[in-house]
């Protein structure tokens, strides 16, 4: 790569990158952490890390007991405009909470950032993740149904710049973590236009996700259904997804259909 060409220009400002790089260190291994581990994360010295974790603080994006720090709330307000701009959750949401209520299980839609995908939206039933899930959730694309589909609409050059940057972490024993078997299981999906991820994210969960085109016909989002891993033949799993592809593929199309329709894909 060009160093030149990838170095940031005259308008770029390091402490606000430096600010927001500690806000993203939190997640959801990362609820709550000490000065010493959030600049191990961020690759800060400790005296900036305590700068910024303490101008934070102060802005009320964090609080802390005098040793560990976590985040507040507001710090939603920061991907509240993103999201509140955003028609396609908006337009999604009918669509979602009719297969819902027809399957009995959770929905939801999400859409790629950088190496991992971000809910726009979910429909809850029963609680079968340990993490909560709502709007602004993020999870690794590569152990996700939804990811795996937004994953397999790359060109071959974002593709390899997502591998290039990505961190291919076990979530679980069964998570697929070399680039080449990823890459087979995303010629599976472009071949059958949709993701199964079974128990890759976490155990006990099982998901299927199909694509949400946009009017150009490229892929703008992706939707899901989440489901309690409770069947374990292979048949009975394969006969399970045979039955909710159409489904999702239904309400695909009528999220497609809404946002022509509203100019908003």
């Amino acid at each position: 790569m060009n160093e030149a060409a990838s170095a940031p220009g005259d308008q770029f400002v390091q402490s606000l990158a430096r600010g927001l790089a500690v806000v993203r260190a939190f997640d959801a291994e990362h609820q709550e952490m000490t000065l010493s581990e959030v600049a191990a994360r961020t690759e800060l010295t400790r005296a900036t890390a305590r700068r910024f974790l303490h101008t934070l603080v102060e802005l009320g994006y964090m609080r802390t007991d005098g040793r560990l720090f976590t985040l507040t709330p507001l710090v939603l307000q920061l991907g509240y405009a993103y999201l509140s701009g955003q028609r396609l959750p908006e337009l999604a949401q009918p669509f979602l909470e009719e297969l819902s209520h027809r399957e009995g299980e959770s929905t939801s839609m999400a859409i790629l950032d950088g190496t991992d995908i971000v809910y726009l939206t979910r429909i809850h039933t029963r609680r079968i993740i340990s993490v909560g899930i709502s709007p602004g959730t993020r999870f690794p694309a590569h152990a996700t149904s939804m990811g795996r589909v937004l994953l397999a609409a790359l060109s071959p050059a974002e593709l390899d710049a997502y591998f290039a940057s990505a961190s291919l972490e076990p979530l679980t024993p069964r998570t697929l973590t070399s680039r080449g078997a990823i890459e087979a299981e995303l010629a599976r999906v472009r071949e059958l236009g949709y993701a199964v991820v079974d128990q890759e994210l976490e155990v006990g969960l099982r998901s299927v996700a199909v694509p949400v085109f946009g009017a150009d016909g490229r892929t703008v989002a992706a939707i899901n259904v989440a489901l309690s891993a409770r069947l374990e033949a292979s048949e009975d799993r394969g006969a399970e997804v045979e039955r909710l592809v159409p489904e999702l593929r239904a309400a695909a199309a009528g999220i497609s259909d809404a946002a022509r329709a509203a100019g908003a894909a």
